[in-house]
């Protein structure tokens, strides 16, 4: 048995991808959100996991409920909704899991599989270029204090991956360093990420957006 998370906001403008404005606006913006949003959940249905859960900021869509279970993130800051949601998918699952964002729209089912803690792993960890970390995930969910391993850990700092590898090696779990990968969170990060997926639906939102906005063709 085993669990794949994806944590994320309902697209909503103004609410996600502020970071992209200027030069986009804040509806295409979130329009590349939810083109990344959708590769990630593409990438999720294909693993063949045992149970696909979406921790949600936001109003559910219809087509999201088909093929996850769907829960609403807890108040609070990130660290917290970390631990509620692996806290949310060992109820579901005692096997391993794997959590991960909604802004690395290049991960494939194969990657995500591979990335699944097994063996004599613990935990594994995706760092992210940016400094922070891709995906995380327990082998078994229901063994770890997960406050304890995930509450105070700064996030959205240039050192948060190192620092939540750090809690988990204090506690003395076993962590396997998965590939790194870029975040979307600048201009710069889209148009290098959508480089990567051309015939995706990030790469085509991107290509198809940037043409009718102000973005350099270096961007």
């Amino acid at each position: 048995m085993s669990t794949l998370i994806v944590i994320a906001k309902t697209p909503v403008p103004g609410r996600v991808k502020t970071r992209l404005t200027p030069p986009f606006t804040p509806v295409q913006a979130a329009a590349l959100a939810e083109a990344a949003l959708e590769d990630t959940l593409r990438a999720v249905r294909e693993t063949g996991v045992d149970h696909r859960l979406l921790v949600l900021d936001g109003a559910p869509r219809t087509t999201w409920q088909r093929d996850f279970t769907v829960v609403p993130q807890v108040p609070g800051t990130l660290d917290r909704r970390l631990a509620a949601a692996f806290a949310a998918a060992a109820a579901h699952d005692p096997g391993p899991v794997l959590l991960v964002g909604m802004d690395t729209p290049q991960i494939t089912a194969d990657l995500l599989r591979s990335c699944l803690p097994a063996g004599s792993q613990d935990a594994t960890l995706g760092p992210a270029d940016d400094g922070g970390f891709w995906c995380l995930g327990f082998r078994e969910p229901r063994r770890q204090e997960l406050d304890a391993l995930l509450v105070g850990v700064p996030m959205s700092t240039g050192h948060t991956g190192a620092d939540q590898l750090r809690r988990l090696r204090q506690a003395g779990l076993r962590v396997r360093l998965t590939p790194a990968l870029r975040d979307v969170d600048t201009v710069e990060d889209a148009a290098h990420v959508a480089a990567l997926i051309p015939q995706a639906a990030f790469g085509v939102r991107f290509r198809g957006l940037r043409q009718r906005s102000d973005v350099p063709v270096g961007a």
